[in-house]
């Protein structure tokens, strides 16, 4: 029992008090929604390891990867059910394999007193190139996508966007922020219009939110951690 509360203490002691309330609000929002509007289950639980992984990543730790790989099991899920094909597929065949390709690389590059990664950053060159290659990539998508599916140029954004942004994140570099928060912003208005179609995804549309939310605030974190 001690081990696993100095383990907890290690992973959680350098989360802001910004970060504790956004995540337990949300947490509260989430669980609440669930409650009183009859919402998802799954979508409850998938917003929970979704918006736990975020915080913990955006901090730099380890483990974020246990919660990262639940989220993309359960949200995979829910994308099939929708008709977002391309979700479907992002999380099932690439984020689940990339969440434990993720964890032992990290592991490589922890910092000795904090167990942080050391976050890095793209030549400018180099960040061109990719948001380029990821604008182009994401309209050739939009229109394989098209006639299977729903919101099709939205669904091909956020699978191209999520694999440049996993790559990055497991690469530890900051640019993976920018993508997060397209990502992030693309796939909340796809679960809003799955709401007005009569599905229960409230708690996934909060999900979403906070996910954006927690991509500008670690992205302006990361810029200072890489600054100092």
């Amino acid at each position: 029992m001690t081990d696993i509360r100095i383990f907890l203490k290690r992973e959680f002691e350098n989360i802001s008090r910004f970060e504790a309330v956004l995540y337990f609000v949300s947490i509260f929002l989430v669980v609440f929604v669930c409650i009183y509007l009859k919402d998802s289950k799954i979508a409850t639980l998938s917003a929970f390891f979704g918006i736990s992984y975020t915080v913990l990543a955006g901090n730099g730790k380890l483990y974020c990867y246990f919660f990262g790989l639940l989220s993309s099991l359960l949200y995979s899920y829910l994308a099939f059910k929708n008709g977002f094909f391309g979700n479907f597929a992002l999380n099932l065949f690439y984020y689940f394999p990339c969440q434990l390709i993720g964890f032992f690389l990290w592991k490589k590059h922890l910092k000795k007193n904090s167990l942080e990664i050391i976050k890095t950053k793209l030549k400018t060159k180099n960040r061109i190139f990719i948001y380029a290659g990821a604008l182009t990539l994401s309209l050739i998508t939009g229109l394989i996508l098209k006639p299977v599916g729903k919101l099709p140029f939205c669904d091909a954004i956020c699978l191209v966007f999520s694999i440049f942004a996993m790559v990055l994140t497991v690469k530890r570099c900051i640019e993976q922020w920018h993508f997060w928060i397209v990502v992030n912003f693309v796939s909340m208005i796809m679960w809003i219009f799955a709401y007005l179609k009569g599905q229960n995804c409230i708690a996934t549309v909060i999900m979403w939110l906070v996910y954006l939310v927690l991509g500008f605030y670690f992205l302006k974190k990361w810029k200072e951690n890489i600054r100092n």
